[in-house]
């Protein structure tokens, strides 16, 4: 199976934002989660990887193709669903999914037919084949969206914020999905929730401001941080006070009282408790523990 290697990858743009900042990622076949607060760099190492931007720095191979100047050999085995991605709302799903195939050069039509009518059932959407997209769901809208990223049989996969809006029904269904592709194929999922990369991925990365803060397996990564994390209900006006005596991760409300989640090497005592590490305390610890958390994956 092939890997996509990124080495020391970099972009800055015009106006001073550093969006990558010598990135480096190794990814194996299967489902790897990219995590990362909105404008952490995620969706600009996305586009890199799409082909869609040129990068300042680095290298990025997939397999024997480098990325960044075969462009048009990586389009031929690449899937890319963006963030946002348009419809024609007054055309079917199947007319639409033809169109596509012909675009990708699947030019014999009864090996075309085949394909549509292959990917329309994978992604549950042959019954709604004839259905305008106009009245499609969300759930519905990204399933075609994976339906057309598919049509080239591809070894990537690129997947940017897909769950964003969904039902918890609709989320569960792309899920199984996502894990079915990435059982023999690289599945790159850009996501700001949790839960997406603990339910699917093998393999992660933290990104922010444009940096790589760690790599692993989820649960290595939460192993890494398991009695190191406490919680405590606290009053409303004594959040500020705990935010300068401790690291504080974490805080939630709960019958309206902050709960809040602190890293700690030790039991803090002051009425702490300790609680089973999620990976939501991984992501946190990376965001706002600074350099008070850094774990080794090996």
């Amino acid at each position: 199976m092939e890997n996509l290697t990124i080495n020391n990858l970099s972009k800055t743009y015009s106006n001073g934002v550093k969006a990558l900042n010598n990135v480096s990622l190794e990814i194996p076949t299967g489902m790897f989660g990219l995590l990362g607060p909105n404008g952490a760099g995620k969706s600009s190492l996305m586009r890199t990887l799409a082909t869609l931007q040129e990068a300042d720095e680095g290298t990025v191979t997939l397999g024997e193709l480098d990325v960044l100047t075969q462009k048009e050999e990586v389009r031929k085995v690449l899937g890319y669903l963006p963030q946002e991605f348009g419809l024609y709302p007054k055309i079917s799903a199947e007319v639409l999914l033809d169109h596509l195939a012909v675009l990708k050069g699947l030019t014999n039509r009864r090996v075309r037919k085949e394909v549509v009518t292959a990917l329309l059932h994978k992604t549950n959407l042959y019954d709604e084949r004839k259905k305008n997209l106009g009245g499609y769901s969300g759930g519905m809208k990204q399933r075609f969206g994976i339906a057309q990223a598919l049509l080239s049989n591809p070894k990537l996969i690129i997947v940017d914020e897909p769950t964003a809006g969904l039902d918890p029904a609709e989320r569960n269904r792309f899920y199984n999905l996502l894990s079915e592709l990435g059982e023999n194929t690289i599945v790159i999922l850009s996501t700001h929730i949790v839960e997406d990369v603990k339910e699917l991925c093998t393999n992660m990365a933290i990104i922010n401001q444009g940096k790589v803060l760690l790599q692993g397996s989820p649960l290595k990564a939460m192993d890494a941080l398991e009695g190191r994390v406490y919680q405590k209900t606290i009053s409303k006006n004594s959040l500020k006070a705990y935010k300068n005596a401790y690291t504080v991760i974490a805080e939630r409300r709960l019958l309206g009282k902050p709960v809040i989640h602190i890293l700690s090497d030790s039991d803090p005592g002051n009425g702490f408790e300790p609680v089973e590490t999620d990976l939501s305390d991984v992501y946190f610890a990376q965001i706002f523990g600074g350099q008070n958390y850094s774990p080794v994956l090996s």
